[in-house]
């Protein structure tokens, strides 16, 4: 039987609540000077000194979608790599089948999807581990991807400093504007055009859900302080842990917030909000102020569109500054897409 979502001391479907995570993570002790960068709020990928180079690695799985997770799991383990400055190298791949669905042509697809979206990024499948799971209803791809960065071209998570202006590529939410589109046809399609819905789920390839071409571009054009790829908890708590790692604050222009019309059409139908729905497909980047106005030509020029939306201040906390004022953004704390799904389990 399956535990109502309300049970006391019963998470959620999503992410662990960062108060949680935070304490969990005090409790890690690395003893290791080779790590340059372990774990913490924010902080999505780690780094360790292998001498001349310093060796990046992020593990990251596909658990909400169920078509195309192969491709899926290579490009949201390249982004994080990409948002230290690194490149997207090594991929090691763990697939969870379920038992009594799987068959030979799904795993064959499977394994196309993922040397599909390892020659997309420059990386290479080096290993993994494939099983038919008991108890599982759809696959499930695990994936750590490796990559390399000279300690001069590294970018820190944590970097972000005030004064410094708030860069986003594309609009929000680009991967769950797919995924909806995608999981939650039957939901929808009583109530919206089918050319939106066909539209909305080719967001995952166009505009895409990769930013390592964005991260790149970027670094080329001006001084980058930090990047981060906003997932789960979408553009608000992308907001926040790129500003908490750092420990400053932000005032974001809330019309400066470039949503796409499919995305507010799904979720005006689904009662969601976009700025908690998982938003893999742009990237967020804290940049000198001087460079800003140039690095957002730079990226349209690159066919990559791009907006300032705010910025970096000392005061703690992300702001959101409209026509009435200063409102606090929004706390999500569980992402959009995940409770949309637990909420059409509760009332299946």
């Amino acid at each position: 039987m399956r535990c109502n979502k309300n049970t006391p001391g019963i998470y959620p479907a999503g992410k662990l609540p960062q108060e949680d995570l935070v304490e969990l993570l005090k409790g890690q002790v690395i003893d290791d000077p080779r790590v340059i960068l372990g774990p913490g709020l924010g902080r999505d990928a780690a780094v360790i000194d292998f001498g001349e180079r310093y060796l990046v690695t992020k593990s990251d799985p596909i658990t909400f979608a169920t078509d195309e997770i192969g491709w899926y799991v290579v490009h949201v383990n390249a982004n994080d790599i990409a948002c230290l400055g690194a490149s997207p190298l090594w991929f090691i791949a763990t697939l969870l089948l379920p038992e009594g669905k799987t068959d030979k042509r799904l795993v064959q697809s499977i394994f196309e999807q993922l040397q599909s979206g390892c020659s997309e990024v420059g990386a290479t499948l080096v290993g993994g581990h494939t099983e038919i799971t008991v108890g599982l209803d759809r696959p499930i791809a695990i994936g750590t991807m490796f990559g390399e960065v000279s300690p001069a071209q590294l970018i820190r998570s944590d970097g972000a400093r005030p004064g410094d202006k708030l860069l986003l590529t594309k609009q929000i939410a680009v991967e769950g504007t797919a995924l909806l589109a995608r999981e939650a046809r039957d939901a929808l399609q009583s109530t919206l055009p089918e050319a939106l819905l066909e539209r909305a789920a080719r967001f995952l390839h166009e505009p895409g859900i990769s930013v390592v071409r964005d991260a790149a571009t970027l670094i080329r054009a001006g001084r980058v302080h930090a990047m981060h790829d906003p997932t789960e908890g979408g553009i608000a708590t992308g907001l926040r842990e790129i500003t908490e790692a750092a420990g400053v604050g932000a005032l974001i222009e809330a019309d400066a917030l470039p949503i796409y019309p499919e995305t507010r059409a799904l979720c005006a139908a689904l009662q969601l909000d976009p700025l908690g729905l998982i938003a893999s497909g742009s990237l967020l980047a804290a940049v000198a102020a001087e460079d800003a106005d140039e690095m957002v030509r730079a990226l349209q020029a690159a066919n990559i569109p791009a907006k300032l939306i705010g910025t970096v201040r000392e005061t703690p906390g992300v702001a959101l500054h409209d026509d009435t004022g200063q409102h606090p953004l929004p706390i999500f704390a569980r992402d959009e897409i995940a409770r949309f799904f637990e909420d059409r389990e509760d009332h299946a």
